[in-house]
């Protein structure tokens, strides 16, 4: 197969968009597409701060990557979560946390890029596994807690150190993959919202996802094409998860359809923009300050974090 635009030979052939790159041209098409996805969605702009969620992962870093390509002044913040040692639930991947930490810091090395580290363990005092282990949300795995942390910590340095916006590695996958397990159940509250773009409240900066229309495939294809070193392994906890098993389901019918998770994404938008969906005012009027931390919630008196931190 050739190469759309110059006719050498491609690498990447991607047939939902009926589309062959070669490596050169590949590697010039996802920023582009990026870009022109952050202005779709009018995600920020050049002159607002940008802090973006590192894990470690390809997503995330290839993320960074392509912003700092495209002339975007941003920031990285990575978060260690302490997923190491026996607490993993099958006694593999025992290094997750700190792989992950050291292949973050020498991407940013590297490229001589400022990088926030928040470690959970000495800031609050445990590490994600043990905060399950304490919590009432601790008799199943602990992602609930991970994402109530990782919420909490996002939050908080992008407010502490003035960030506009703070940005996520969610590709078209993970989009999807959300958008079908909320639509089963019908989760009113969640669909309202997902997006590309969360609006940010008081206290609250604004949430964009630059990379939500791009597949995981591609976006793996980018990192390799960048040489970006990246964790391969996932987190041990996530072994069985329902959203991997919704990715698995959207997979064959990817490969029965190509072009379906983007079709499925785009509509959901689509249906939401023409008002199939309240508007998100109604949810964000009922914010109020948490009196312990100070940040936005809807739970009435202590946010969900500080209850956490309470038990």
């Amino acid at each position: 197969m050739k190469c759309r635009i110059c006719g050498q030979k491609a690498v990447v052939n991607m047939r939902q968009h009926k589309l062959a790159l070669c490596k050169d041209h590949y590697l010039e098409w996802i920023p582009e597409q990026t870009e022109r996805f952050i202005e779709k969605y009018k995600m920020f702009t050049r002159e607002e701060k940008v802090l973006v969620a590192v894990s470690g992962g390809k997503d995330s870093l290839s993320l960074w990557d392509i912003l700092q390509r495209l002339g975007v002044q941003a920031d990285g913040l990575y978060i260690c979560l302490g997923i190491d040692g026996p607490m993993s639930p099958t006694g593999e991947g025992l290094s997750y946390s700190s792989e992950s930490q050291r292949l973050t810091e020498k991407f940013a090395d590297e490229r001589s890029l400022k990088l926030h580290i928040v470690d959970v363990q000495k800031e609050y005092g445990a590490t994600i596994p043990q905060f399950a282990l304490k919590s009432h949300r601790g008799r199943g795995k602990p992602c609930s807690v991970c994402g109530l942390v990782k919420r909490h910590v996002m939050n908080r340095i992008a407010r502490d150190f003035g960030y506009d916006v703070l940005a996520t590695g969610h590709n078209l996958d993970d989009e999807a993959a959300v958008l079908f397990g909320n639509t089963l159940t019908w989760a009113g509250e969640y669909l309202l919202r997902q997006g590309p773009v969360l609006p940010g409240t008081p206290g609250l900066a604004r949430k964009v996802k630059p990379l939500c229309r791009i597949y995981e495939r591609e976006m793996l294809a980018y990192a390799l094409l960048r040489g970006i070193e990246y964790i391969y392994d996932e987190c041990p906890f996530s072994v069985g998860s329902t959203s991997i098993y919704y990715k698995q389901l959207l997979n064959r019918l990817e490969s029965d359809r190509p072009g379906a998770k983007q079709s499925f994404y785009l509509s959901f938008l689509e249906a939401r923009k023409s008002g199939l969906f309240a508007e998100r005012e109604e949810i964000q009027a009922e914010l109020h300050l948490c009196p312990k931390c100070g940040q936005p919630t809807s739970a009435p008196g202590l946010c969900s974090f500080c209850r956490m931190m309470s038990r």
